[in-house]
């Protein structure tokens, strides 16, 4: 059997369903592999037709660079977080405000992975995209600069991003 309307099988999708089952599990038995497997292709195609866009990766190997500066900026996020709630910012004004962002990007699936790191990131929350895709608002915990935020979301991460998905 094939996915309904000829969409195309999603590997990385039915990869993470497998995985996913696996971590549950607790268990890299033969038996749950095979199980975990048969579940994830029949959610796989059982959903085909909820995603009427289907995403196109161009450059996947671009992806871990990604993950590893996100990972960096989490930490990184983390420890200023916990030095604003611990009052270890010395006497400088801790300042929470809005950012707008303009986006070159267009790709639904990039903005998707762009507002899932923004959220991810303690001091930062995604708030609004217009409804023409072309700004994004954040609210962030410690606001300094708005032009320097608009330079770290554009060149840190929506460039990359581009690259992965346009």
């Amino acid at each position: 059997m094939k996915p309904p309307s000829g969409k195309r099988f999603p590997p990385l999708l039915f990869l993470s369903l497998v995985v996913i089952w696996l971590l549950l599990n607790q268990t890299l038995a033969l038996g749950h592999v095979v199980l975990g497997a048969g579940l994830a292709a029949a959610l796989c195609w059982l959903a085909a037709d909820l995603r009427p866009l289907q995403p196109r990766i161009r450059r996947p190997w671009l992806a871990p660079v990604i993950a590893v500066l996100v990972l960096i900026d989490i930490v990184r996020s983390n420890i200023g977080v916990f030095r604003i709630v611990l009052g270890l910012v010395r006497d400088r004004e801790v300042k929470s405000g809005f950012v707008r962002i303009p986006l070159d990007m267009r790709d639904p699936h990039g903005i998707a992975v762009l507002s899932t790191i923004v959220t991810s990131t303690p001091g930062t929350v995604w708030v609004a995209l217009a409804p023409d895709g072309r700004f994004v608002t954040l609210h962030v915990l410690d606001l300094r600069d708005e032009e320097e935020w608009i330079r770290w979301i554009k060149d840190r991460y929506e460039r990359h991003l581009m690259r992965i998905f346009e």
